[in-house]
């Protein structure tokens, strides 16, 4: 998806900048029948309508409407709080026909950007549960527990949410690679069906059926990772994979060029400079949800500039400054996958010699910056509580989709087709079990 990199015709910006978004359909229209227009600059204008109803999508809430939800979430939230909030940029909307529209998750952002309000916010127990067994993990580990291996069973379901006559289905599938082994597909909602090959860099299970629902079930190994690293012995990398520019999100601006050069402040050893981004990094950027990451034309300029994004955000920045300083670095994600539940998550990895590939984890270190030895784990060591499904970012399927993705940048959730159109996934995660080998 290079054409993001072509900036949209200033009146088509214009009119999206003050919430005209119908009359940035009309002139996307009147521009993409001007004969003058180059293909990069028709395909970003195509897109960019989907992006649009993307993005209307995401923020559902008028100005009545998240006052109440805010109300209903926040212990004695009152509506001089709500505005004061407003007033100082700590809550997320658009501007749409002249009215504010709110971005569907903005109350648990008000929380991470503000304690204080979390404090006030109902506490899901399954999550308090996922937290307490993994600092746990990290206290033994830290305190110098031998790293050890999990056997992981998981079950997915899927619905189709829309109209068709049949379906084309993708959902997340392991990869063996570094950390996870032995993986076996267990179950499948359906007899035909296609498993992408392990070295796909977004390994998928494939169905086309004309039924709704789906299903698959699969095991795998995944060990804890943990390394020791001495600085002393790093030498310069003797692989060119994994070091260049990859547009839209990872572009050396001259920005970003910059900020990495003053972060390492005339480092020359590639561990130590990784060390440094990631420093920087988990100790600058705040954790926010952000909507689709398809609705973004450049995401690491994005959390750059303003300081905060979700796990994948802060992976894509410590790549893209790891690139510009001559580290290799590349994606991986999948699942955070525990005991108690499995939901999406990115994080990073780097490469030096001798070492090899080494994990990173920005948004994990990021949170725990209170804890100075788990932010720490997360730079060059990792938990065990991870599913791979995808070693780089903005690759295509195989067998590829037809339409433009729901995320054209990860596989966490699935993808879904009709014959004549994208249609959407619902998806929940069950893990089945959890065992300690």
């Amino acid at each position: 998806m290079e054409f993001l990199m072509c900036d949209l015709p200033e009146d088509v910006q214009r009119e999206e900048k003050i919430g005209n978004f119908t009359l940035a359909f009309r002139l996307i229209d009147k521009w993409l029948k001007d004969e003058r227009i180059t293909q990069i600059q028709r395909q970003r204008l195509l897109y960019e309508r989907e992006r649009i109803n993307m993005l209307l999508e995401n923020y559902p809430f008028d100005e009545e409407e998240a006052l109440k939800k805010a109300k209903e979430k926040i212990t004695d939230f009152t509506y001089d709080e709500f505005y004061e909030l407003l007033e100082n940029g700590y809550i997320d909307y658009i501007l749409v026909d002249g009215k504010r529209k709110f971005q569907e998750r903005f109350i648990p952002n008000i929380g991470f950007a503000l304690p204080k309000y979390k404090e006030r916010m109902q506490k899901d127990k399954d999550s308090e549960r996922a937290k307490e067994l993994l600092h746990k993990r990290l206290d033994e580990l830290l305190s110098g527990n031998l790293p050890r291996e999990y056997k992981v069973r998981i079950k997915m379901n899927a619905k189709i949410k829309g109209d068709g006559k049949s379906f084309r289905v993708w959902l997340p599938f392991p990869k063996e690679e570094l950390q996870v082994r032995d993986v076996k597909l267990i179950s499948a909602s359906h007899e035909n069906y296609f498993i992408a090959p392990n070295d796909t860099p977004q390994r998928t299970i494939y169905f086309e059926s004309k039924d709704k629902e789906y299903f698959i079930e699969f095991e795998y190994t995944v060990s804890e990772w943990i390394n020791k690293v001495d600085p002393s012995k790093v030498e310069r990398p003797d692989i060119d994979e994994h070091l260049n520019e990859d547009p839209p999100h990872i572009v050396f601006s001259p920005y970003l060029k910059r900020l990495t050069n003053e972060i390492l402040q005339g480092e020359s050893n590639d561990y130590l400079k990784a060390m440094k981004i990631y420093d920087w990094i988990t100790n600058h950027v705040r954790y926010s949800y952000v909507r689709p990451y398809a609705t973004f034309e450049n995401i690491s300029k994005y959390v750059s500039e303003n300081l905060k994004g979700d796990c994948g955000f802060q992976a894509i920045l410590f790549i893209t400054m790891c690139r510009i300083a001559g580290i290799p670095a590349r994606w991986q994600s999948g699942w955070y996958a525990n005991p108690v539940f499995a939901s999406s998550h990115d994080w990073a990895l780097f490469y030096v010699k001798p070492y090899g590939w080494l994990p990173v984890d920005p948004s994990f270190g990021g949170a725990r910056r209170d804890n100075e030895p788990y932010r720490r784990f997360y730079f060059g060591n990792l938990d065990g509580f991870r599913m791979v499904a995808n070693s780089d970012f903005m690759k295509d399927f195989e067998p590829k989709t037809v339409f433009y993705r729901e995320d054209p940048t990860d596989n966490q959730t699935g993808e879904a087709e009709s014959e004549g159109k994208k249609v959407k996934l619902q998806t929940k995660i069950e893990v089945i079990s959890f065992q300690q080998l």
